[in-house]
């Protein structure tokens, strides 16, 4: 059986570029490092960067994207940091709570949220979602 997410990994095509933003930019901390990748903890969630030469610095139209929690004290100031330096924003939020959708340096969608899945719950129900069913 499946108890978890185990790491999330990110081709990149210039991994000082990425370790520079992951780090820096959204605070993920950096735990290992070599010629062709790195290691970085997102709270107790490991991330890892690879180089990648098929990686496509391209975005895709679809929906799918990471989301990175975030407390909500702190979420206007890390929009407004990545907003700052010019982040692209592939989307306009339009759930319930504060989300900023953007993208990483190769493209990457990603999220800033602070949310629960027990929010999301609570919203869904209380906005009548027609075919929405709790299990």
């Amino acid at each position: 059986m499946i108890n978890g997410i185990n790491h999330i990994t990110f081709a990149v095509s210039d991994l000082e570029k990425s370790v520079e933003f992951y780090v820096n930019l959204l605070g993920l901390r950096l735990v290992g490092k070599w010629d062709k990748g790195a290691y970085l903890l997102a709270g107790n969630q490991w991330v890892a960067l690879n180089i990648d030469n098929a990686a496509v610095l391209e975005t895709k139209s679809d929906y799918t994207h990471i989301s990175f929690n975030v407390l909500s004290t702190d979420f206007q100031k890390m929009k407004d940091k990545l907003e700052s330096v010019g982040v692209k924003s592939f989307k306009e939020n339009s759930s319930e709570g504060d989300s900023f959708y953007f993208l990483d340096p190769d493209g990457h969608k990603l999220e800033l949220h602070y949310n629960t899945i027990e929010d999301r719950l609570k919203w869904a129900r209380e906005n009548n979602w027609s075919t929405f069913e709790l299990y």
